[in-house]
């Protein structure tokens, strides 16, 4: 039997590592195709298409907004940014697992609609203090910056319910490991109509 696409979503705050997990498990999974946003604004120097955003005009972002072909999108500073549906569904087509790394506003936005096929998965950091330290130990942000992710990280830990799996970041193997596992299980989840299928056939089969 090939390998069916399905949809991880991760989410959690800044500075809970989620990038250096994605990179740990990338030999691990199988097929993948990590999803990027599509945008309206100008590619800046050093930015590739493809890799860091899909580049497109405001005209044709409208026409996708038309014909529903984003999942999530917003107006930033006067450019589009949102999550278009059609390479998703071309990977998933392919049998590839889709990576999102989203908030979740866009967690919400996925369980809506592709719900049926989707594993998600909250990583964090061992407690507040520890998420404190390694936005500091960055160097990158400035204190209002810091101050900004922090206080999105204690609304965002509200609802690690609303995902299947939580990952506690502690130690980078260990959290690998566990998610390697979780991109395994999400690749055997059946949508209801799979389900539903499966049932007629067995039945019919008697």
């Amino acid at each position: 039997m090939s390998e069916s696409g399905a949809i991880l979503v991760l989410s959690g705050p800044s500075g809970a590592g989620k990038s250096s997990l994605i990179k740990k498990i990338e030999e691990s999974i199988g097929v993948f195709y990590f999803s990027i946003s599509t945008t309206t604004r100008p590619m800046r120097e050093g930015e590739v298409e493809g890799v860091h955003y899909h580049f497109v005009t405001k005209e044709a972002f409208q026409k996708d907004i038309e014909e529903e072909n984003f999942l999530e999108y917003a107006l930033v500073h006067g450019n589009y940014y949102g999550t278009s549906i059609k390479p998703v569904k071309e990977a998933l087509k392919e049998g590839k697992i889709v990576i999102f790394d989203i908030d979740v506003q866009g967690h919400d936005a996925v369980q809506n609609r592709l719900g049926d096929i989707t594993t998600s998965v909250f990583i964090t950091t061992p407690s507040l203090k520890e998420l404190k330290r390694r936005l500091s130990a960055r160097g990158t942000d400035s204190q209002e910056v810091i101050d900004g992710r922090i206080q999105m990280a204690t609304r965002e830990v509200q609802r690690i319910s609303e995902y299947d799996y939580l990952i506690i970041n502690d130690d980078l193997d260990v959290a690998a490991a566990q998610l390697v596992a979780i991109s395994h299980a999400a690749r055997l989840k059946m949508p209801s109509m799979k389900i539903s299928e499966f049932i007629h056939e067995w039945e019919a089969n008697g």
